[in-house]
């Protein structure tokens, strides 16, 4: 039986040739950074400017978000900022369960979200629909919002 042969443009492309547009394009060759033990890290408030926990991890970009990104210090801010780098340190720990450094930040930074999230709530209100309570009914939109404090006085 003989091999079936095609006789389609893509078909006589070699591995590396081809061009766009056209019936071929050329293979890409991505670099992905690998991540050492123990990185450099950013701040939090960094690193919810900047996109990203790891500096060894920046874009190419980074300075353009950094300067359209200002954040201020807020209560809001910083809540933000530390379930960003949660979230960074938990993808980094997929990949390092190991190291032990960065798993310390982790719990300390669960902890410090848990402590800023109870008293934010215990000042504003509830952050998510899920964190009310019977007694609140569904009125978690009361105003005014943490934003609006201090608005027309």
């Amino acid at each position: 039986m003989d091999t079936m042969k095609t006789n389609s443009p893509a078909a006589s492309c070699g591995e590396d040739q081809g061009s766009l547009p056209g019936a071929c394009g050329a293979l890409a060759f991505p670099f992905v950074p690998t991540q050492q033990p123990n990185p450099v890290r950013y701040s939090r408030m960094e690193a919810l400017q900047t996109g990203t926990l790891f500096p060894g991890l920046d874009l190419p970009f980074k300075a353009a978000i950094q300067a359209r990104t200002k954040m201020a210090n807020t209560a809001l801010a910083e809540l933000m900022a530390l379930d960003f780098a949660i979230d960074e340190l938990g993808l980094y720990l997929v990949t390092h369960a190991q190291d032990q450094e960065v798993l310390q930040l982790y719990w300390s930074y669960i902890k410090l979200a848990n402590e800023g999230r109870e008293k934010y709530e215990k000042r504003y209100g509830p952050l998510t629909q899920t964190t009310l309570t019977p007694e609140d009914g569904y009125a978690w939109l009361k105003d005014p919002w943490p934003w609006e404090e201090g608005v027309g006085e």
